[in-house]
């Protein structure tokens, strides 16, 4: 009986060891994955970076989302004509899906360099959608806090939970 006892305790110490092991190296790659974040890019070209640094804000505010990713729109900044189009091309898309409507659950980011632009098309695009029409449907925007309330003001009677986050 002594030996079952003997066995027992050793095995719970050798498991609280481990465990605070992993607890430790948990620790350590929170604190490395902090380190590593993304800053705001500076160049509003620099589209692999503005991916990564939005990305980060992205996986920090998807609780509620019940789909199996998020539908980004990474809006260009600029006044190119390659910019122009994409911003176009963006436009279009997301009138699409305002017109057929998202289901509950999902969630539509959107954000780029230049905030105002971002605005804009968020509030072009979802002018004509219908009141109700996104309830629990989830909507991040991330820009500057000048620009909020403008989309706060198109996007509410669609019934959306909107997010913001500042830049």
């Amino acid at each position: 009986m002594r030996k079952f006892a003997l066995i027992a305790a050793l095995a719970l110490t050798a498991s609280l060891a481990l465990s605070a092991c992993g607890k430790h190296e948990e620790a350590q790659q929170a604190d490395q994955q902090t380190s590593q974040q993304a800053t705001k890019p500076t160049d509003p070209n620099d589209t692999k970076a503005w991916n990564a640094y939005l990305g980060q804000i992205v996986q920090n505010n998807m609780q509620g989302m019940k789909a199996d990713r998020p539908y980004p729109y990474l809006v260009p900044a600029g006044d190119s004509e390659e910019a122009v189009a994409g911003r176009g091309r963006q436009l279009s898309n997301v009138q699409d899906t305002v017109a057929r409507g998202v289901l509950p659950g999902n969630m539509l980011v959107f954000a780029g360099p230049d905030s105002a632009k971002t605005a804009d098309l968020v509030i072009a695009a979802f002018k004509d959608a219908k009141p109700g029409s996104f309830k629990d449907v989830i909507v991040l925007f991330i820009g500057d806090t000048a620009d909020q309330q403008r989309v706060d003001d198109v996007l509410k009677p669609t019934g959306a939970t909107v997010r913001f986050v500042a830049m």
